[in-house]
């Protein structure tokens, strides 16, 4: 994998947003370089040695390209990202909005090329960890490996929820949902205040999020704000009106 991003200090990992919501974060690893925190024992005795690095994307910059091959495992330390396919004629689908905390596109624990374009939204920083100690992590801890299957059932339930919406909801509804799904992950991660959380996506982020066209799209964020549900200020997104936010989800 070609490395675009910037190698960042690794500091105390505490100070990144995602840390207590991360899978890995809690091994050890992030600290000390060694897995001992997890709460099944090693069979092989001792403390896992296990190498992980730290790197920075600046908003708007590709941290893989979709015909790219890696070795490595990601993780969201802060900021966000987002993964999508595209077509040849420029259209495409975003199927992930990732947060602090998040496993960048599980499938890369299987093929080295996921097919997928992944980019920052955000200003953001995130651990890298060979696919390889990965693997070695689930096959001999399986505390790991029942969070990790936790995980991944949750991402399934995610792709399938995108699957209904494009297939069976409409406009508003789209767009009501993932504003809502965006929020609950914040309010998970402690990372909203008042109803307002961080919200880089522009209107073609949306766009391409939730399967509609720009113009559509802004049809429905223009009626969002004229009725008092949500409101846009200096990327963040504030809900005024969680109820009938509720209400034009549907169900």
């Amino acid at each position: 994998m070609q490395d675009r991003s910037s190698a960042a200090a690794p500091g105390s990992p505490e100070k990144y947003p995602g840390c207590a919501f991360c899978i890995i974060f809690h091994t050890g690893i992030c600290a000390s370089g060694k897995v001992d925190k997890i709460g099944s024992a090693n069979p092989a005795g001792g403390a896992r040695v296990i190498q992980s690095s730290v790197h920075k994307a600046l908003a708007g910059q590709m941290i893989l390209h979709p015909r790219e091959s890696s070795d490595d495992v990601m993780f969201i330390c802060s900021g966000q990202a987002m993964s999508s396919i595209g077509l040849a004629d420029g259209r495409r689908q975003i199927f992930e909005v990732l947060l602090p905390g998040d496993l960048v596109l599980w499938t890369a624990l299987f093929e080295p090329m996921t097919g997928r374009l992944l980019e920052a939204l955000d200003d953001t920083v995130y651990r890298k960890l060979k696919r390889s100690e990965f693997k070695m992590l689930l096959s001999e801890y399986p505390d790991f490996f029942a969070t990790f299957m936790r995980f991944s059932a949750f991402q399934k339930n995610q792709c399938d929820q995108l699957a209904l919406s494009l297939g069976r909801r409409n406009a508003a509804q789209r767009i009501a949902r993932l504003i809502l799904e965006l929020a609950k992950r914040f309010a998970e991660r402690g990372l909203i205040s008042d109803g307002t959380f961080r919200f880089p996506l522009r209107q073609r982020h949306i766009a391409d999020a939730t399967g509609l066209t720009p113009v559509h799209t802004s049809k429905v964020l223009r009626h969002l704000r004229q009725d008092h549900i949500v409101e846009f200020k200096d990327r963040s997104l504030r809900i005024l009106d969680m109820a009938r936010l509720r209400q034009v989800a549907g169900p």
